[in-house]
C-alpha cells in the first residue's frame, strides 16, 4: 500500500482534480490518497475567522457568500448533471450552512478550528463525488476518526496506527481510500489541525502508520530544487536526498515540503517522492535513508529571523550560564535555530516574535541584551559538508561581499548556515548558485 498526497494547487481546479483521478488509477496498488483544501480556500477561511473574531459579521457574511459561489461554480464544472452533481451541491450547501450558523453564535478559538477544517472536508467529499461518477471504487476515510494530537500538539503516532489499522481492516477489499490532510482531533477530542502545510505531515504520519511502500507528495514543481526557483533564474531538481538532507532543507526554507513531515517517514524508513502533478512523468526527488553522494545538494533560505545577543563579563568561565539562557526559551516554547558563543557573549536566533518581549525581559538579568530583526538564514545543505574543505572555500569566496552576521558550522555534517540581513538574501542565493553549482 502506498500514500499519495495532493496539495491545493493539484486539486484547485476541476481539470486538476480530473488529472488527480488519472494519477491515482494508473496502477493497481492499494493506496491512501491525502488531499489538501482547494487552493485559496484555507486563506479564505482564515479571513472569515478573523472577521468573526473582530465582530465584523457583515464582512464575514460577504466572504462566506463569495467562497460559496466559487464552490458552486466548481462542482458545476467538475460534474455532469445527475445524482453525483446533486449530491455535491448538497455537500456544499451543508458546509456553508455551518459557516453561516457561526455568524449567530459566540466566536472562540475552538470554533475557529472548525472553520479551518471545512476546506479539507469539502475537497475530499467533492472528489469522492467525482470518483463515484467516474465509477472508481473507493472509500472516504475520515481523518477525524484516526488522526490525533496530544496536549502539546504532537501527533499520537501509536494511537493513529491502531485506529487506522482498525478502519482499514473493516474495508479489506477496497483498493483506494481518500482522506483529509491537515485536520485532526486534539487531546480534548475537539477538531484541530496540524498547522499550515500540515497535509504533508498527515501523509507522512499515515505512511509511517501503515508502513507504506512509498509516500508520494504531489505538488506543482518537479521535486526539490538546488536553490529557490522564485529568486534564482537557473535551478535544477535534486534527484536523490537523504532524510537528513531533506529535513535540513525543509526546516531552513525549502517550501515544497513541510519540515515536520520528514521524521515519521525517516523513523519508519518509508521513502518519500516529491512529484509534479503538471509533469507526472518527471523524475522528481526521492528522499531515502542514504545519501546518494558527498557534497553540496541545495541551498535554502529562511526569512523572519530575529537575532538575540546576550553579553556579560560574568559569563567568563561560568558553568551553567548556557543552561540558564536555554531555560528561558524552553519556558516560552521557542526554538533556537542558530547559536554562537564567545568568552563574553552568546548570540542566537529565533524565528518568531510570539514571546519576544517576555524572553528579552527574562534575559536582561544575565547581561546586556541586543535584538536585531529583519534577518535571513541561508543554509547550504549536503552530505558530509564538514569534511569538504573545497566546499567551504567556494562558499566563503562566493560571499566575500556579503555582510555575514553569524556562521553555524560543525553542529551537523549536513549543513552550513549563514545569518545575513534580509535585504542581502537574494544576492546571497544568486552568488551561491554560481559559486557552488556553476549556474
Amino acid at each position: 500500500m502506498k500514500v499519495m498526497k495532493f496539495g491545493g494547487t493539484s486539486v484547485g481546479k476541476p481539470e486538476r482534480m480530473r488529472q488527480v483521478k488519472e494519477l491515482i488509477t494508473r496502477d493497481t496498488e492499494t493506496k491512501i490518497v491525502v488531499l489538501s483544501a482547494l487552493s485559496g480556500t484555507t486563506n479564505a477561511l482564515v479571513s472569515i475567522g478573523e472577521s468573526c473574531a473582530q465582530g465584523d459579521k457583515a464582512r464575514a457574511k460577504q466572504q462566506i457568500d463569495q467562497l460559496e459561489a466559487h464552490y458552486h461554480s466548481f462542482v458545476a464544472d467538475l460534474l455532469q448533471p445527475g445524482p453525483s452533481l446533486d449530491k455535491a451541491k448538497g455537500i456544499v450547501g451543508e458546509h456553508f450552512e455551518f459557516l453561516n450558523i457561526i455568524l449567530k453564535i459566540s466566536f472562540n478559538e475552538a470554533l475557529n478550528k472548525d472553520i479551518l477544517a471545512q476546506g479539507e472536508l469539502l475537497s475530499t467529499k467533492l472528489f469522492s463525488c467525482y470518483l463515484e461518477e467516474a465509477g472508481v471504487v473507493h472509500k472516504l476515510l475520515p481523518a477525524l476518526e484516526f488522526m490525533s494530537i496530544d496536549s502539546y500538539d504532537e501527533p499520537q503516532v501509536g494511537s493513529i496506527k491502531i485506529r487506522l489499522k482498525m478502519l482499514l481492516e473493516d474495508h479489506k477489499k477496497v483498493p483506494l481510500f481518500i482522506t483529509q490532510g491537515y485536520i485532526c482531533r486534539n487531546a480534548k477530542g475537539e477538531i484541530d489541525n496540524l498547522k499550515r502545510g500540515g497535509s504533508d505531515y498527515t501523509a507522512s504520519l499515515v505512511a509511517a502508520a501503515i508502513q507504506a511502500s512509498v509516500c508520494e507528495i504531489w505538488t506543482d514543481i518537479d521535486g526539490m530544487h538546488n536553490n529557490d526557483p522564485r529568486i534564482v533564474d537557473k535551478t535544477l531538481p535534486v534527484e536523490v536526498l537523504s532524510f537528513d538532507e531533506a529535513a535540513e532543507l525543509a526546516y531552513f526554507g525549502a517550501k515544497i515540503l513541510h519540515p515536520a513531515s520528514i521524521w515519521p517517514a525517516q523513523h519508519y524508513n518509508v521513502p518519500v517522492k516529491l512529484l509534479n502533478t503538471m509533469q507526472p512523468d518527471a523524475r522528481g526527488t526521492v528522499i531515502q535513508e542514504k545519501a546518494a553522494s558527498v557534497g553540496v545538494k541545495a541551498v535554502a533560505a529562511k526569512d523572519g529571523i530575529i537575532a538575540i545577543k546576550i553579553k556579560s563579563s560574568r559569563m567568563l568561565l561560568a558553568y551553567g550560564f548556557l543552561r540558564k539562557i536555554f531555560e528561558v526559551f524552553e519556558k516560552y516554547r521557542t526554538s533556537i535555530d542558530m547559536i554562537t558563543t564567545s568568552e563574553v557573549a552568546v548570540s542566537l536566533t529565533i524565528d518568531t516574535k510570539a514571546h519576544l518581549s517576555e524572553i528579552v525581559k527574562e534575559l536582561e538579568p544575565f547581561g546586556t541584551v541586543e535584538v536585531d530583526e529583519n534577518l535571513s538564514i541561508v543554509s547550504v545543505v549536503g552530505h558530509e559538508l564538514t569534511d569538504s574543505k573545497k566546499t567551504l572555500m567556494h562558499l566563503f569566496e562566493a560571499l566575500v561581499d556579503i555582510p555575514v552576521r553569524m556562521v553555524s558550522y560543525g553542529g551537523s555534517p549536513h549543513n552550513v548556515s549563514l545569518l545575513v540581513p534580509a535585504e542581502h538574501k537574494q544576492k546571497t542565493l544568486q552568488l551561491l548558485n554560481k559559486g557552488l553549482f556553476g549556474l
